[in-house]
């Protein structure tokens, strides 16, 4: 399958937007002008400009050589991105981000972009009930709901004509237009013909760019699922399956569990076992020379454990992480799936865990995830139709975390030049618009606002992954409580009046015994004193 804290000058020149194709842009005359600058609404200018939030300027692309993996110049679309379908984009300042400058950049919040925040990513086995069902029901509402701001292409730049006269785009919904990017990055090149594709061709994975690629794809996704949803504090959960002997997730009180009439499927009493997926038959679109579109391809597939043991001999354990994290090179060699003693290359999967030497025919770390669910995930193009993909590369992300304080690498560390097409430092990733360069996020996740749960101090762990979430479960009885505590208050107020109202008129019988007892004894001071006492007790 396919640092350090960096210092607040350098988070300044990271341009933020979120991904293809923006809908403002998707049309004939986008095309025809290659110019993507949308207006703010904010301020009804391009980009924001009347109120200083970014301009539109021209693109520029690195030149620096890739290396020798794709030999061909000119023939995909994804070639020195994003100049097949624009040269001219939304350029945002200071914090702002989006690709028409309306909203902010990764960790900052306000209606200027001003203030500072820091968001916990949490493992998801120590969600509390409330939260994970909250998680579940915000993957169902983005499978169903098409996506406002953002369309996918469903054609090459080429067949939409030379000045865009055959605008070739489709909506899709918000979980689906992230499976289609994790498959447009990582799809074959066509040659031209049916079936005569380049296969050694991936922007997103076996090189430099799989870190940081993923790290943004992750970034989005959780912003938009905070757009959506209206949840301005929610972070993707994650998985550790260090150690792992099963698919501690997959239940249908979280991803889904095995269904009991076919075990390649989800159990029916799961929502996702009514998911379809897309992007799943790469060999198809090949034949006949095509994108992957909206098509629903069939139900979602997983069957955990029941893979090839040849390939993945067992899940990684804490001490393959530890080995891995110690590496201290990030590329080397080659710089793809053949290097060596490489971190990137060791936890992608491609290498040993102990040694860091790359091997054929196994897949380790994150690789071997992928391979053990043994379905939809298990293919590169597809991989991200089952949701588990998302718990998965959140906990390589925060591997990467851990690797970046370790060895607090400089920026020189990542490669510039020489690495596989669209893996250098200053090659914009493919599908991003407007613009992300690579070695951008050669950085920590401290300056992009988020943090991981399990790398906490202790004492900041404690408050997330065990005091939260008691006291989200209490929040949530609350209301039970509340309503339990006024009922019973009301039931003891009855029953403490009817005590009352018991005891008096006993007393009220049992001086009528004693009067009849005494005759006409004495009759006004006994019906005097016990006329007082009467009255002392009721108004008491």
């Amino acid at each position: 399958m396919r640092i350090t804290c960096a210092s607040m000058l350098l988070l300044q020149l990271i341009t933020a937007s979120l991904s293809q194709f923006p809908r403002p842009c998707a049309n004939s005359e986008g095309l025809r002008t290659k110019e993507c600058c949308p207006v703010w609404d904010g301020d009804s200018s391009a980009c924001g400009a009347l109120s200083g939030r970014g301009f539109c300027t021209d693109v520029e692309v690195s030149d620096e050589p890739h290396g020798p993996q794709y030999p061909h110049t000119g023939i995909d679309d994804r070639e020195r991105w994003p100049l097949a379908f624009f040269n001219r984009t939304c350029h945002c300042t200071g914090n702002y981000g989006g690709f028409d400058c309306g909203e902010c950049k990764f960790g900052y919040w306000g209606s200027n972009c001003a203030e500072y925040r820091e968001l916990v990513r949490r493992n998801i086995l120590t969600l509390s009930t409330a939260e994970q069902q909250k998680f579940i029901s915000y993957l169902n509402l983005a499978k169903s709901t098409i996506s406002a701001a953002y369309v996918i292409s469903t054609a090459t730049r080429a067949e939409m004509g030379e000045n865009g006269e055959r605008p070739m785009f489709s909506d899709i919904n918000t979980y689906d237009l992230f499976v289609w990017m994790h498959y447009y990055v990582s799809r074959d090149a066509f040659l031209g013909g049916p079936g005569n594709v380049w296969t050694d061709i991936d922007f997103a994975h076996e090189s430099a760019a799989f870190l940081p690629w993923h790290r943004v794809y992750l970034l989005h996704w959780e912003n938009e699922i905070r757009k959506l949803t209206r949840d301005s504090n929610f972070t993707i959960p994650y998985w550790d399956w260090r150690d792992a002997q099963t698919c501690d997730v997959c239940t249908d009180a979280l991803m889904g569990g095995r269904s009991p009439f076919n075990p390649n499927l989800i159990s029916p009493a799961s929502v996702f076992s009514a998911w379809r997926v897309i992007c799943t038959q790469p060999e198809d679109y090949n034949n006949r020379e095509v994108l992957c579109n909206t098509t629903g391809e069939g139900p979602l597939l997983r069957n955990p454990g029941n893979h090839d043991p040849n390939r993945v001999r067992r899940l990684p354990t804490t001490a393959d992480v530890e080995s891995v994290i110690n590496l201290p090179e990030y590329e080397t060699d080659s710089m793809d799936r053949f290097a060596n003693r490489s971190f990137r290359n060791a936890v992608e999967g491609f290498a040993d865990p102990e040694t860091g030497m790359s091997v054929l025919g196994q897949s380790t770390m994150h690789n071997a995830l992928h391979v053990f669910m043994n379905g939809s995930m298990s293919s590169v193009q597809g991989s991200a139709n089952d949701p588990i993909f998302l718990l998965h590369h959140a906990f390589i992300d925060s591997i990467y975390e851990r690797w970046l304080r370790t060895h607090q690498p400089p920026r020189s560390s990542y490669p510039r030049a020489n690495a596989p097409i669209g893996h250098n430092d200053r090659y914009y990733m493919v599908p991003f618009m407007p613009l992300y360069r690579n070695g951008d996020y050669f950085l920590s996740d401290k300056a992009l606002g988020y943090e991981y749960a399990y790398l906490l101090d202790p004492g900041q762990r404690f408050v997330q992954e065990f005091l939260t979430p008691y006291l989200q479960q209490a929040q949530d009885i609350w209301p039970w409580l509340l309503g339990a505590g006024i009922l019973g208050g009301l039931v003891a107020t009855v029953i403490g009046v009817l005590t009352v109202l018991w005891r008096r008129k006993l007393k009220q019988n049992q001086r009528k015994r004693r009067a009849s007892s005494y005759g006409e004894r004495q009759p006004l001071l006994q019906s005097s004193s016990e006329e007082g006492s009467s009255s002392y007790q009721t108004t008491l």
